[in-house]
């Protein structure tokens, strides 16, 4: 896929105007004007999971992109969360996930769109990917929203890779803090410096 303008931006805050505050000034998650907009059902529940759900914002615009309607962001986790995608720890209450497997089993039984790990995945499979087709939640620093500054390290959070120009990789960012940000693209050998190597693919 060349043109990834059919592809709405879907972030996993609710305020897309306040992630640089979430992200990078202390303002609690829960502090959230418009929380009820994500399905969530009380604002102590948004602020727990909402920085956990890159991929659940990541699915979402994947199935707006196909009929140009979603469930709500809390609808689909909750979904996820009764296949096992994520899980948390009893004792800390510590949210873990996305669980890719589960989450790949729930995306094809509950929405359906095809689906298919990837464990191990370089940037010229992402590309071939790409190329087939397909678009790719890609695991990737959260920093690769500021892509002007060194990598801090790789993986960790998803976004969605919905195509290419040549060498230059389209993706929407659930966590950018600007609108170049959240619609973005880069070199695929800038996107490599961020990129976890692993991921999921859709149809």
């Amino acid at each position: 896929m060349s043109d990834d303008h059919p592809f709405p931006t879907v972030t996993q805050y609710a305020s897309p105007d306040l992630i640089t505050a979430f992200a990078y000034e202390g303002r609690a998650h829960g502090d959230e004007p418009r929380w009820a907009e994500s399905g969530a059902p009380d604002p102590d529940t948004y602020g727990r999971w909402c920085g956990h759900i890159c991929g659940i914002a990541c699915l979402r615009m994947a199935l707006m992109a196909r009929t140009g309607d979603a469930p709500t962001m809390f609808e689909l986790l909750d979904g996820a969360r009764k296949y096992g995608a994520y899980t948390e720890d009893p004792d800390t209450g510590e949210i873990r996930g996305l669980i890719y497997a589960p989450f790949v089993q729930y995306v094809k039984d509950v929405h359906p769109l095809g689906a298919e790990v990837h464990p191990t995945l370089t940037v010229p499979d992402l590309l071939a990917l790409l190329d087939s087709g397909r678009l790719v939640m890609a695991s990737v620093h959260k920093e690769i929203r500021r892509p002007e500054n060194p990598a801090p390290g790789k993986g960790g959070h998803l976004v969605l890779v919905t195509g290419r120009q040549g060498d230059t990789v389209h993706f929407r960012n659930p966590s950018g803090h600007t609108d170049q940000a959240r619609t973005a693209s880069l070199p695929a050998a800038e996107f490599a410096e961020f990129f976890g190597g692993r991921g999921v693919s859709l149809t």
